[in-house]
C-alpha cells in the first residue's frame, strides 16, 4: 500500500444551533463507510484557508467566506481508496446563522461522486460511530 502526506484542509461547519456538518462517504476499495467534515487537498500555491473555503463551497454549495481563520491542527492517519494518509491537517471553523441548511453536491469530482453518500447535520454529543477523525468532538470543543 502506498502512503501519502498530501496537504489538505478541513472545515468544521457549525449551523445556527451548533450542529456540525458531516459528509458521508463509502470507500469502494475497503468497504469503509465514514462521516467526516468537508475538506480536501491543497492545490499548488494554495494557503490552507483558501483550500478550506474552496472545498466547503465545492462539496456543499455553502459559501466559502463563512470559514474563519480559526483552526486546530489535527494529526491524521487513515486509509482511503487503498492509500494510507499520514499527516497533520488544519481543521478550520465556519459558522452559519441558518439551521441545517441544505447542501448541494454539484461541484464534486468524479472520484467524489463515486464515493459520496450524502451529508448530515449532527449535534456534537451525537456524532456517528464512524466519524473521522474519531476525536472530532474534542476538535470541535477546542475550536469553540
Amino acid at each position: 500500500m502506498s502512503t501519502s502526506d498530501r496537504p489538505a484542509a478541513r472545515v468544521v461547519c457549525l449551523d445556527g444551533e451548533g450542529s456540525v456538518l458531516l459528509m458521508h462517504w463509502r470507500d469502494h476499495v475497503s468497504g469503509l463507510d465514514l462521516w467526516e467534515p468537508p475538506g480536501g487537498g491543497l492545490h499548488p500555491g494554495d494557503e490552507p484557508i483558501d483550500a478550506a473555503r474552496r472545498e466547503l463551497s465545492e462539496e456543499t454549495g455553502l459559501p466559502g467566506d463563512v470559514v474563519t481563520d480559526r483552526y486546530v491542527d489535527v494529526a491524521r492517519d487513515f486509509t482511503w481508496l487503498g492509500i494510507r494518509y499520514v499527516k497533520t491537517e488544519p481543521f478550520f471553523l465556519a459558522r452559519l446563522r441558518s439551521v441545517s441548511p441544505e447542501c448541494t453536491d454539484q461541484s464534486l469530482t468524479l472520484e467524489e461522486r463515486q464515493t459520496y453518500l450524502g451529508y448530515g447535520w449532527f449535534a456534537v454529543d451525537a456524532l456517528p460511530d464512524s466519524v473521522e477523525p474519531p476525536e472530532l468532538a474534542e476538535v470541535i470543543r477546542e475550536l469553540m
